[in-house]
């Protein structure tokens, strides 16, 4: 038409073109980042939705069993009956019931919003509400008044959503059978049964078996999910004595579980992957229960605090280790209670006298002081000296150990009396180094090694040197009259000297003691001590005559209390007196070492027993000898036939 204009323009119009390239470049990258985003980071994307979408749980297995040598049950585990609430199941009541908290605050306020109470609030009480209808229907059947702890509850919901909340823990088994038969077998409150520690034999071995205490530090291994959000059901560890020494065996393999969640954290079933937890490894100890439970019984007699050891003399296995005062160990099971705990601490209780008492040896020294004067030479076995009832070093007199005078006396009757007097001139002639150095020789200066947490390192084998260090002054005669009687400045353990007297019945100068049993475990075999016949002999013979004499130190005529002869079993000992100075005044220790049969030694033993009264006698023999009585009459009848098929071999003792 006239008027109007056409301009024509070529399709390869530069600057079209470049738009042209430009989108198809923009589209390009676009379909390049979507296919990278969908091929090459699909694992990546799967991972981060897993991660989101799945939770681990993770549940503890039960310890292992503790046995006696002889495979006695010392500890095992018990039903541990609880009512749980499975939270995921109460899901639809909770929004149900924060419906109708709403809906009546809202009809109380007018029609107004909900007052003060915030959203977080209405959750919180709705969960309340719920949880409390399934524990009151727990209480009615049970009887009860059990209310929910809201703190307790809120803590579980935030941290530990996807793990049953316990409504009701370690229920008598009268009530776990009255739920079971009660409870709706689809409620979301359910009965369940886990293990805690069980002591058939009460404060058994207590200081050696030891408690285990709850922990979080549950683990296990070669199970996925490790980057997961893991939740962890308490478990147990050891906290003392052999279970926690040995934890690691005894600790079970714990098991788990993966799980899908919604939105919420509730967890969705079933489990996408599951492991059974496995009961952890068996422990068989050294301990004979029989001569424990004799050891502890007789103890607990004296009403004093003491310790009781007893070792296989060819082996070193620890047959007996006893304290007294101890405790319940049922009252940590599952947990110890803020009472008990007193109790215990009110007693002196958590004291493991065997292994961490360092006492006085008193007396029982001198059998380390008749080797040491053998060795140094100034000792013979017909060696004699005057006892005239004291000893005068300086301006100082030396009381023998009853104040009588022994007259002219001879080494055997010197052990079997225990004459201070006789020990006194004999330290004097070795002196305190050659005494200090055949103790450290025994291994008396430091920890035996047992196999259990917190021996003591508070020993004491002292000498010029050591004193001079310690307390800035110089070492005195009477000092080395002192130490060869076992008084002074000398602290050891009633393990250690249970270990001097196993060395000594095998005539060798170390036993290494351990608390596991191994049937095929070889003899043990140290450096000889070193003596001559005739020198051994006259030691035993006074030792002996300690127990078989009517004045040896260990019995009091013919009391069958104290450490007459067995039947068939001949008993070399040494008893001990020793005195510390406490804030209440002078308090004795009675004493006694001891090793049978003589002539083909099995059993050593240490006893010592703590004085309770200021000034009282508390000798060896009338305090510690019962107590070895009972041990080794409890050793002998275990020897007889059909008991352990072992029959002892030995001679009379007539």
């Amino acid at each position: 038409p006239p008027g109007l204009t056409f301009e024509r323009r070529d399709g390869r119009d530069t600057r079209i073109l470049f738009f042209h390239f430009l989108i198809a470049g923009l589209l390009l990258l676009l379909a390049g980042g979507l296919a990278h985003q969908q091929l090459r980071r699909t694992s990546e994307h799967a991972n981060a939705e897993r991660i989101q979408n799945q939770r681990r749980i993770v549940h503890p297995g039960p310890r292992g069993n503790i046995l006696d040598r002889h495979q006695r049950v010392l500890v095992d585990n018990r039903p541990r009956f609880s009512v749980r609430l499975l939270l995921d199941a109460i899901r639809p009541e909770i929004r149900d019931e924060e419906r109708v908290i709403q809906r009546n605050f809202r009809a109380r306020d007018g029609g107004e919003q909900t007052g003060r109470l915030t959203v977080g609030e209405i959750r919180q009480l709705a969960r309340m509400s719920v949880v409390q209808r399934y524990l009151d229907q727990v209480n009615r059947i049970l009887n009860r008044d059990v209310r929910v702890d809201s703190r307790e509850l809120d803590r579980h919901f935030t941290r530990e959503l996807l793990l049953p909340y316990t409504l009701i823990d370690d229920l008598a088994p009268a009530d776990y059978a009255r739920l079971l038969e009660r409870l709706p077998v689809n409620s979301p409150a359910q009965v369940y049964t886990s293990s805690t520690r069980h002591y058939p034999h009460g404060s058994a071995a207590s200081h050696v078996l030891g408690y285990v205490g709850a922990t979080d530090d549950v683990e296990i291994e070669d199970f996925p999910g490790e980057d997961l959000r893991t939740f962890k059901m308490r478990g147990t560890a050891g906290r003392d004595g052999v279970e926690k020494r040995f934890d690691d065996i005894l600790q079970g393999e714990a098991g788990g579980a993966i799980f899908r969640v919604d939105p919420s954290g509730n967890r969705i079933n079933p489990p996408l992957a599951q492991v059974n937890p496995r009961q952890g490894g068996n422990l068989r100890l050294s301990l004979d229960l029989d001569l424990q439970l004799a050891a502890e019984r007789r103890l607990a007699e004296t009403e004093m605090a003491g310790a009781a050891v007893a070792l296989d003399v060819a082996t070193g296995e620890v047959l007996v280790l006893a304290s007294k005062p101890d405790y319940d160990l049922d009252a940590f099971s599952p947990r110890l209670g803020a009472a008990a705990a007193g109790d215990i601490t009110a007693r002196g209780a958590w004291f493991k006298r065997a292994v961490q008492g360092a006492y006085k040896p008193g007396s029982s020294f001198k059998v380390l002081t008749t080797i040491a004067g053998f060795r140094a030479g100034t000792l013979k076995p017909d060696s004699t000296a005057q006892c005239n009832g004291s000893f005068r070093i300086g301006n100082r007199s030396f009381a023998c150990h009853d104040g009588h005078a022994h007259g002219e006396i001879d080494l055997v009757m010197a052990v079997t009396k225990s004459c201070n007097v006789f020990f006194y001139q004999q330290g004097l002639a070795i002196g305190p180094e050659a005494l200090a150095r055949e103790a450290r020789r025994f291994h008396l200066d430091r920890p035996t090694g047992i196999d259990l947490p917190d021996e003591t390192r508070r020993m004491i084998i002292p000498d010029p040197t050591w004193k001079r260090r310690v307390t800035g002054e110089a070492w005195q005669a009477g000092d080395t009259a002192q130490f060869a009687i076992g008084q002074g400045f000398i602290d050891v353990t009633p393990l250690q000297m249970a270990c001097f007297a196993a060395s000594v019945a095998r005539d060798e100068v170390w036993t290494q003691p351990t608390l596991l049993h191994d049937p095929e475990r070889p003899r043990q075999r140290t450096e000889p001590i070193g003596l001559t016949p005739e020198q051994r002999a006259a030691l035993l013979t006074g030792m002996e005559q300690v127990t078989r004499r009517p004045f040896g130190t260990a019995r009091i005529l013919d009391d069958p209390q104290l450490l007459a002869p067995l039947p068939g079993l001949r008993i070399a000992a040494k008893t001990g007196t020793a005195q510390k100075q406490t804030e209440k005044g002078m308090i004795n220790f009675a004493w006694l070492i001891a090793f049978a049969p003589v002539d083909q030694p099995r059993i050593a033993l240490a006893i010592a027993i703590e004085g309770d009264t200021p000034g009282e006698e508390t000798g060896g023999g009338r305090y510690a000898s019962p107590v070895a009585h009972a041990i080794l009459q409890a050793w002998l009848e275990s020897q007889a036939p059909g008991r352990s098929g072992i029959r002892l071999n030995v001679k009379p003792s007539g």
